[in-house]
């Protein structure tokens, strides 16, 4: 028997001091188109400054003449980009863009050259945000690559940093900021957490997922083999039967929950436009989302949820993020079983993870239950890691997220104002929970896979108030629709925080003071070492 056999694939050669590039880009066209012209500069900027060095960049797929763009727009075709890239050739991967890891790990997965992840130091479009969740995606699946990032790619730590990389494909950072847990002393906080480790090892947790995998985001799903032992378990959820819910969900009693927040001092930028402004209507589905993501986490017993939106909610209903920040909030309109015969989850929160990161569900569910049992207000959420500059002589990083912080970060509900989501990334709308974080002590931290094992870093930080000029300001360069955190973090620089941190999120959750943000943090700690995860302390850390 005779049979064709495939043919063998090309061996490419690289040739010396040459560097491919490469960028993934969002599933969504709308915004590879509008933010490519940011990315074609990046580009041309690490291109220049290589050229210094006596390097070539060889962009490995040119600009769509459809598109108008040169992203790697889906897996399929990330595949096809990287048959043209010699296996063993130094790689770029720029992002000045929020992008997809997914369409780009399976090339990065069996490249052998060395691998260099690139991003703008920039507030206009996500690239850090973007950077931070592609290397966290890297790091999980063992991958070595390198990192760098600057405003302008003009400055001599990015230029040294690159030629570095050229000459030993290696970028070495400073992590001494970073230690293991050490063994913790005899105290109330440390033998409370290791109570609640216990419990929960005990007793187990049901984390809902509305669809896996939002975003691109490969670092955010954590296999069941790794959550499993920390006794939480996942219950796995179509958004179908959410949107299904919904349509069940009566207009008045959406419109009530609305009213309770109105009442409760939150205002809406109303308009009448579907495509540009905000409207009643969006705001109704909203609420019969938050109303119905209650009731399926109700029918099945769960400690926390999430809900993917992006990809299929967005294109039947407004965004998510209004009702992610009411579960979020302990104060919140009150939301009973389908017969009228039961308050639901009465008097606390619903920790919901954003985009179904399933690291922010870890968390969540761990500080909620340490904040409620030290008596603490538990109201916690994500942030992207969205970009900052120095202020005064600090720098002073700027949080932000989509729209699902709870009430009380922004001062409570009179402090909350409900902005349209941009058409680019939100076609349907939908308000967001926007204001102003107050001033108080935090305790940040992030769970995340390296070394094939759960990993989390806790460190702490103050939220700072900034004049109302410069928020504005800052809001500007990012997305004046969401609501910002000014942070300060303790004894962690900018570029230390970035070469560490392995996610494109932070959690981050208020103490009344810096002592109780301490005590906080020990319990917190120690809860995660019961539960088996690995815990490092980050920057100033009183332990």
């Amino acid at each position: 028997m005779t049979y064709t056999l495939p043919s063998p694939a090309p061996q490419l050669t690289a040739p010396a001091r040459t560097a491919y590039l490469i960028a993934s880009g969002d599933l969504r066209e709308s915004a590879n188109i509008a933010g490519w012209p940011t990315q074609a500069r990046m580009e041309a900027d690490v291109s220049a400054a290589l050229a210094e060095l006596g390097w070539e960049v060889v962009r490995a797929n040119g600009v769509d003449p459809e598109t108008g763009h040169g992203f790697i727009s889906s897996q399929r075709m990330g595949l096809e980009v990287f048959r043209s890239i010699p296996a063993d050739a130094p790689l770029i991967v720029a992002e000045a863009v929020w992008q997809y890891s997914h369409h780009v790990l399976a090339g990065l997965r069996t490249h052998r050259g060395p691998i260099l992840t690139v991003a703008n130091f920039a507030g206009d479009w996500p690239g850090l945000v973007g950077l931070l969740g592609l290397n966290a995606g890297l790091t999980k699946m063992g991958t070595e690559y390198s990192t760098i990032w600057s405003v302008d790619f003009t400055d001599p730590w990015f230029r040294d940093g690159l030629r570095e990389w050229t000459e030993t494909g290696r970028i070495v950072h400073d992590e001494s900021h970073v230690r293991p847990l050490p063994e913790l002393r005899p105290s109330p906080e440390r033998d409370l957490g290791r109570a609640l480790g216990d419990q929960l090892l005990a007793e187990k947790a049901i984390i809902g997922v509305f669809d896996e995998g939002c975003m691109g985001m490969y670092n955010a799903i954590f296999d069941d083999e790794l959550l499993n032992p920390t006794g939480i378990y996942k219950e796995r959820l179509s958004q179908s039967a959410l949107y299904a819910e919904m349509l069940v969900v009566p207009d008045e009693e959406a419109d009530a929950a609305r009213d309770w927040l109105i009442d409760r001092g939150m205002t809406f930028r109303f308009g009448t436009d579907e495509a540009t402004e905000l409207t009643e209507g969006q705001v109704r589905w909203q609420m019969k989302m938050y109303i119905a993501a209650l009731r399926i986490a109700d029918d099945f017993g769960l400690d926390a949820v999430g809900i993917q939106y992006q990809q299929g909610l967005k294109d039947l209903v407004p965004a998510s993020d209004l009702a992610e920040g009411v579960l979020n909030s302990t104060e919140r309109p009150p939301v009973f079983s389908r017969d009228g015969g039961r308050e639901l989850f009465a008097g606390r929160a619903m920790p919901h993870f954003n985009e179904a990161d399933e690291g922010v569900a870890v968390d969540a569910l761990v500080t909620d239950r340490v904040w409620r049992a030290m008596g603490l207000v538990p109201d916690n959420t994500l942030h992207d890691v969205r970009w900052g500059e120095d202020y005064d002589g600090e720098f002073v990083w700027v949080y932000e997220i989509s729209g699902s912080v709870p009430a009380s970060h922004l001062g409570g509900w009179d402090k909350a104002e409900g902005w349209r989501q941009g058409p680019v990334f939100f076609p349907a709308g939908g308000a967001t929970v926007n204001g102003v974080s107050r001033p108080g002590e935090l305790v940040i931290s992030r769970v995340f896979i390296a070394d094939g094992i759960l990993q989390v870093d806790i460190f702490r930080g103050s939220a700072v108030e900034l004049p109302e000029a410069e928020t504005r300001r800052r809001k500007e360069a990012t997305n004046p629709e969401w609501p910002i955190a000014h942070v300060v973090l303790h004894d962690v620089s900018r570029d230390q925080f970035m070469a560490r941190h392995k996610a494109n999120h932070a959690q981050v959750v208020y103490a009344p003071d810096a002592e109780t943000a301490d005590r906080a943090l020990i319990a917190k700690a120690a809860m995660f070492e019961r539960m088996g995860i690995a815990v490092n302390l980050v920057g100033r850390v009183t332990a």
